[in-house]
């Protein structure tokens, strides 16, 4: 009776396979959910760890005044100046009318050629460098009508311009080599004293003023600045003639 009762006592129960596979699996399902969150959790952790560094890198080499050359996978960014609104436009398109005006005047100065030497004035010689009526005439005598246009032989600065003994009204002129050139007799002044004149500019109107026979033009060239010398003659060596 007690010997029956072992052998039932040590029989073993029967285990249940269906529900063994089952954890199993739910292990291993567990097991990789974690491997793959891992994996996952670790890239990305790297990813922020080069995203540091490389700001990091950025920051020091600004610092130091370098540049960081940027990876060809990055997306370049471009600089695009901020817009601002033009609030003074008038002004602006006022000094370009200006600017071009003048450009327009300096290459109109550009092409007149430039005059070294002028002719004093158009019209007859009548009387040379030489004696008459027992003096020596310092000059020459240019006739024409009254009002012809007078010129500077050359650049310079106008010293005397008015009356004066004998020429009726003169204009005197040094020019910038220490010459000095006379007009006499004019009829109208066009320039006063201290004023810059040119080459070619017209500086009176020929007239009959002073002791004079007639309209015409009294000139005289003295290159030193004090002695006269034969008017026809520099003129000549300047390539001006009669």
């Amino acid at each position: 009776m007690q010997s029956a009762q072992r052998t039932t006592g040590g029989k073993h129960r029967k285990q249940n396979t269906s529900s063994l596979k089952n954890r199993i699996s739910l292990m291993t399902l567990v097991a990789s959910a974690l491997s793959i969150s891992g994996a996952t959790g670790a890239a990305i952790a790297q990813s922020h760890t080069k995203t540091t560094d490389k700001d990091a890198k950025i920051a020091l080499a600004a610092h130091e005044g370098e540049v960081v050359a940027e990876e060809e996978t990055s997306p370049q960014i471009l600089s695009i100046a901020e817009f601002k609104p033009n609030t003074n436009l008038s002004n602006q398109l006022t000094k370009a009318v200006q600017y071009s005006e003048e450009r327009a005047v300096i290459d109109e100065l550009i092409r007149i050629p430039k005059v070294t030497i002028a002719k004093p004035a158009d019209g007859i010689l009548t009387t040379l460098f030489e004696f008459r009526w027992g003096a020596f005439h310092t000059g020459i005598d240019i006739a024409n009508a009254s009002g012809t246009p007078i010129y500077a032989v050359m650049d310079g600065t106008v010293i005397d311009s008015g009356p004066a003994s004998g020429y009726g009204q003169w204009i005197r002129i040094r020019h910038d080599d220490g010459s000095i050139s006379v007009y006499g007799h004019m009829e109208t002044l066009d320039v006063s004293v201290g004023e810059r004149v040119v080459a070619g500019q017209q500086i009176a109107g020929m007239g009959s003023l002073g002791f004079s026979t007639g309209p015409h033009l009294h000139f005289e060239i003295h290159p030193d600045g004090s002695t006269p010398a034969d008017p026809i003659a520099w003129l000549e060596e300047h390539g001006v003639s009669f």
